[in-house]
C-alpha cells in the first residue's frame, strides 16, 4: 500500500556539499529540506496545480465516456480536450496541446451538425409512415417498452384505422417513433419517443416546427398529447405545446 513520507534527495539540497581528501563530498545534514512524496516510486503522485489540471481532464475524458447522449458525449469530451490542451500548455508539451487542440476542434465541429439538425448544414432528420400492423413497429416497441414507459407508463399500442405511425430517422436511420390516433384534423398523440442517444439532437424541435409540414400534407393542423409524467409534461412545453385551457393534463399544438 503507498503511503506518504519525507524523504531527502540530491534535488531539495540547500548548501554545496563540502570536499573530502577521498574524493567523496559530505552533506550537511542540516542543509537537506525534507520532501514528501507519495506512492511506489519517487514522484510518482506528487501533488501540485499542474498535476491537478491533468487528473481533471483524464476525468473528463472517462466520464465523457459513460454518455450515452451523443450530444452530452461531445460537450464533455470538449471540456476534456481544453482542460488537456491547458495541462499541455503548463508542462510545455506540444504533442499534447497540438492532439487535444484537434480534438476540441472535431467535436465543435460536430456539435455544430447536431444542434443545426434539420438544415442544410446540420443533421439529416426525416419522417416516413408506416403500417400501425407492420413486424418492425412490434419489434421496435417491443424491444425499448422498458424506456418507453419511463415516459409514458401508461402507453399501449392502439389499433383500428384511425391509428397514425411514423418512423423518425437521422441520417436515414431509425431514431424514434410518434404513434397516434387521428379523429378529422386532429391527431391525438399516444407515443412521442426518440431513442436515448438522440434526445438532445433537437428531433422533437424539428418535427414540431420545420418537419411539421408531414401533418399539414396529410390534412391534420391540431396535435394533442396528455402529459402523463412531469419530465414529458417538460418536453412537450419545450417543443412548443401549450396548456389546454380545459384540461391540465392535456397539452395542444396548432400547426
Amino acid at each position: 500500500m503507498p503511503s506518504c513520507s519525507p524523504t531527502n534527495s540530491a534535488s531539495s539540497i540547500r548548501a554545496s556539499p563540502t570536499a573530502e581528501p577521498n574524493g567523496w563530498r559530505r552533506v550537511d545534514p542540516r542543509s537537506v529540506t525534507p520532501r514528501s512524496r507519495c506512492g511506489y516510486g519517487a514522484g510518482v503522485f506528487e501533488l501540485n496545480g499542474v498535476e491537478m489540471v491533468g487528473y481533471l481532464a483524464s476525468a473528463l475524458v472517462v466520464l465523457s465516456l459513460t454518455m450515452t447522449s451523443v450530444v452530452r458525449l461531445r460537450m464533455v469530451s470538449f471540456c476534456g480536450s481544453i482542460t488537456f490542451f491547458v495541462y499541455g500548455a503548463l508542462i510545455s508539451s506540444v504533442p499534447i496541446m497540438i492532439t487535444n487542440g484537434s480534438i476540441a476542434v472535431i467535436n465543435v465541429w460536430f456539435l455544430r451538425k447536431e444542434f443545426a439538425s434539420g438544415q442544410p448544414s446540420g443533421r439529416d432528420l426525416g419522417v416516413s409512415r408506416i403500417r400501425p400492423d407492420s413486424p418492425f413497429l412490434a419489434d421496435f416497441v417491443a424491444f425499448h417498452l422498458i424506456d418507453i414507459h419511463r415516459f409514458q407508463p401508461d402507453f399501449r399500442v392502439p389499433t383500428g384505422d384511425d391509428v397514425v405511425t411514423l418512423l423518425l430517422t437521422r441520417e436515414g436511420l431509425p431514431a424514434g417513433l410518434l404513434i397516434g390516433r387521428r379523429h378529422g384534423s386532429t391527431l391525438t398523440i399516444d407515443l412521442d419517443y426518440v431513442l436515448g442517444p438522440y434526445r438532445d439532437s433537437r428531433l422533437g424541435r424539428w418535427l414540431y416546427g420545420s418537419g411539421a409540414s408531414v401533418f399539414r400534407a396529410d390534412g391534420i393542423t391540431e396535435l394533442r398529447s396528455a402529459g402523463t409524467t412531469a419530465e414529458h409534461r417538460k418536453y412537450l412545453q419545450r417543443v412548443g405545446f401549450e396548456r389546454s385551457p380545459t384540461d391540465d393534463d392535456l397539452y395542444e399544438l396548432t400547426l
